[in-house]
Parts: C-alpha cells; sequence; structure tokens
C-alpha cells in the first residue's frame, strides 16, 4: 500500500496507542475516530479489534486523505468514512462507546478545542469514554525541550494552533460532564488521555 497517503508519526505510536486501547476498550462495541488522517490507525485498530465497529471521519477538506486507505483494507468492521467538521453538529449517530482521536487538539484553534468538548457534551450518553492521544503541557510547562521545539514549529506553522495545557483541557472534560479517569504517559512525551461521561 505504498501508494497511499501516510504518516510517519501514525506509524510511529501505532503499536503503544493499540496496545493501550485494547486495554481500554475490550467491552466497547463501537468508536467515533475524530480526525482520521491517513487512516493509518483506523485500518490497524479495526483488524485488531474486530468486536469494534470503527467509525473513521475527517474534515471535508481532508476526505479524500482518508478514504483511500478505508476503501482498500477489506474489514467488516472499519466503516465507510464520514464528514465530521468539529464546529458542526451534530456529529454521526447514534453515539459510540468511545470517541477516540489523535494528534487534533494541538493542531486546530483553542475555539475548535472548545467546540470539540461542547459536542461530546451535547451529545454524549452516559458511561461513553472519550480518549484524546497527544503532547500536553503540565502547569503552563513543556514536558520536553521537544515539546518546545515543536510548538513554535507549530505556531509557525498556524498561530491558532499549540501544544494545550492538560489542566485547561480537563476543565472543558469536566464542564462537558467527563470524568478524568487515566492520563497515561506514552512514548515520545506524548500522553494518552482518557475521561468517561457520568451523566447525559
Amino acid at each position: 500500500m505504498s501508494d497511499l497517503p501516510f504518516s510517519q508519526a501514525a506509524e510511529n505510536n501505532r503499536e503503544p496507542i493499540l496496545h493501550e486501547l485494547q486495554r481500554l476498550l475490550g467491552d466497547a462495541q463501537s468508536v467515533l475516530e475524530i480526525g482520521s488522517g491517513t487512516g493509518q490507525h483506523a485500518s490497524a485498530f479495526a483488524a485488531a479489534m474486530p468486536h469494534l465497529r470503527w467509525q473513521p471521519s475527517e474534515h471535508p477538506q481532508s476526505l479524500a486523505t482518508l478514504r483511500p486507505r478505508c476503501e482498500r483494507v477489506s474489514l467488516d468492521n472499519l466503516l465507510p468514512p464520514v464528514t465530521v467538521d468539529i464546529c458542526e453538529t451534530p456529529w454521526p449517530e447514534p453515539w459510540p462507546d468511545a470517541i477516540y482521536t489523535a494528534n487534533t487538539l494541538h493542531i486546530v484553534s483553542e475555539p475548535l478545542v472548545e467546540a470539540f468538548f461542547v459536542a461530546c457534551n451535547a451529545q454524549g450518553t452516559a458511561g461513553s469514554l472519550l480518549l484524546v492521544y497527544g503532547p500536553f503541557n503540565y502547569g503552563g510547562e513543556f514536558t520536553s525541550e521537544s515539546n518546545a521545539s515543536f510548538d513554535l514549529w507549530l505556531k509557525d506553522r498556524d498561530p491558532n494552533s499549540g501544544i494545550r495545557d492538560f489542566e485547561w483541557v480537563d476543565s472543558l472534560a469536566s464542564t462537558a460532564g467527563y470524568r478524568l479517569l487515566e492520563d497515561v504517559s506514552m512514548p515520545a512525551n506524548n500522553r494518552l488521555v482518557v475521561w468517561k461521561m457520568e451523566s447525559a
């Protein structure tokens, strides 16, 4: 599949993320992935967890990047990609057992991060999980020099992007009705943060 859109970062973090998802999603039946990119995670995770119905999604302008890999992979539990614009609701229904997103919150603007949690609040169901992978700052500080350099690169590319403060993101999740379950340390100074919706 060398002719398909490819992300080296997605390739690098695939196995560490999968290891945690297999532990966290053992009882889940459905996942909506927000910002599926090239589809590398969607195809790999659906293959490794056949008990899950994996729904990949992308912004309308990026759907053409996602679609080829998903169409090439023949998996009954990998659903056809759908369009999800974070700030446009409602998102696909019914609400899944888990929302998963990787390397998105530091790419989109702060208002879109807020919109992400507003949507999760508006449609989320009691007991559903929210799993966010990526870098975070703690106490307003970078966790590594590489993250500080990465943040400069992000802001040079788009002043509205940047590594988010964990405390701010957690407060948005809490306001949206989600309780923090785990904050898992991952390779390359990343985290996998898991929240659970208390009530809908």
